[in-house]
């Protein structure tokens, strides 16, 4: 199994760790702060430093069939990578940048979810931009309009903290899961709630940051037809749109 270290702290962005295997996935370590591809976040991008100083370029982190260890994902332009890494301790770097990026947009998408109180179908997250698509018939959504409701939000400077409850729980409480597409990360008996002060609450299992004010300015970028009864919401970090 890989300790998701992630989980309880967003901001880590180095770590030591023991390789304790090698996949046809990747490189799996028994502790990571490498965020796993999931739920529409991609994984994190980053490097795993060996003991002779050789850096092994890691272009994704995903999970293994169980969930229950993380692969990371050497880039094609990584040194070969064999048994020998096994038992190995080594340095695990995420790129911050690329990472802090994303939290900013997926905490902004939670409180799109609050501006647009619709279903939400799907959602994806970007470097610098994301977007959700919304189980919702009527068009004329105002692109101006939801971005200065939102950026209100955002401006309230509102803490964002985090909170385990059960599986039974969540199955007595199923408001809470926005979700049409991507269900809540369960099977270990207790799912993670992600608060934003007292505007949003909900099961999510991807990083976010601690205060909304942190997220900074966003733009509405475009608003989309996508069939009958869906709307998709395109969101931009504004100092990151160019």
């Amino acid at each position: 199994m890989t300790e998701p270290m992630f989980r309880d702290d967003a901001y880590l962005t180095r770590t030591t760790a023991r390789v304790v295997a090698v996949t046809e996935m990747g490189i799996v370590l028994d502790r990571t702060i490498f965020y796993a591809q999931g739920g529409g976040q991609p994984g994190d991008v980053g490097r795993l430093l060996r003991q002779d100083g050789t850096a092994i370029p890691v272009a994704n982190a995903v999970y293994g069939e169980d969930r229950s260890a993380i692969a990371h994902v050497p880039a094609p332009d990584a040194p070969g990578v064999g048994d020998d890494l096994v038992g190995e301790d080594v340095v695990a770097e995420i790129d911050w940048d690329v990472r802090h990026k994303r939290m900013r947009v997926h905490t902004a998408l939670h409180l799109l979810s609050v501006v647009l109180p619709y279903p939400v179908t799907g959602g994806a997250i970007g470097d610098g931009d994301g977007r959700l698509d919304f189980d919702l018939p009527e068009a004329g959504l105002d692109k101006d309009e939801i971005a200065d409701t939102l950026n209100g939000l955002i401006a309230r400077d509102a803490p964002v903290s985090e909170r385990w409850i059960s599986d039974a729980e969540l199955d007595a409480n199923p408001s809470l899961v926005k979700t049409m597409s991507v269900k809540p990360p369960r099977g270990a008996g207790r799912v993670r709630l992600v608060a934003i002060g007292d505007i949003d609450l909900q099961p999510c299992g991807g990083t976010h940051v601690k205060r909304t004010s942190e997220i900074g300015r966003v733009l509405v970028t475009d608003v989309q037809k996508k069939g009958k009864q869906n709307r998709r919401v395109r969101i931009a970090l504004a100092d990151d749109a160019g």
